[in-house]
């Protein structure tokens, strides 16, 4: 199993930490599990960006995508252009993307489109207000997302009204959570 772990923005280090050290943990010559960790470049400042690797003990990018900044529009097709070149030449099985960021919805419509799977950590979450860009970006993934990472009980149920077969949804708590524990 090969997967892109996708993280571009301060809140998606964070989240995705403990996700990198369970991967290593169960990485074993029986498993096989190997990852590509993919920074966007969404944050690309130190003090959002190379701090937070440090900090949180995950390694250094395997590929920086350095979409950098501009309208929600420019970003979203730099990451878009940067991540689909990836792909095109890799033979990923599974793109785990977490949060609402532009990154986040960027990567999951290029894997999709490329008939890779989608995971999404924090799916189902909900505000219902569409003039919040996140909102938008949580709507996206989740209408493309193939296995649904929750965090609570009303994520599980914003999902099955949408459709989202319960079997596809997995009640793994926070992961923000976990790292601040750790």
């Amino acid at each position: 199993m090969k997967i892109d772990l996708i993280a571009g923005a301060r809140p998606n280090f964070i989240k995705i930490a403990p996700i990198i050290h369970e991967l290593n943990k169960v990485n074993t010559p029986i498993t096989k599990i190997s990852f590509r960790l993919i920074h966007t470049g969404q944050h690309y400042d130190k003090n959002m960006s190379d701090s937070f690797f440090k900090q949180l003990g995950i390694p250094d990018p395997d590929f920086n995508l350095q979409s950098g900044s501009g309208t929600q529009a420019e970003q979203t097709a730099k990451i878009m252009v940067e991540y689909e070149k990836l792909l095109v030449n890799s033979d990923v099985d599974l793109c785990l993307v977490v949060g609402d960021v532009n990154s986040t919805m960027a990567c999951a419509i290029v894997a999709k489109k490329l008939n890779i799977k989608v995971a999404h950590v924090e799916a189902g979450i909900r505000s219902d207000d569409l003039t919040m860009p996140e909102e938008i970006n949580r709507m996206v993934t989740d209408s493309i997302t193939d296995y649904f990472f929750t965090t609570t009980e009303l994520a599980n149920n914003n999902l099955k009204k949408i459709g989202v077969n319960k079997s596809n949804i997995f009640f793994s708590g926070n992961t923000m959570i976990d790292t601040l524990i750790k």
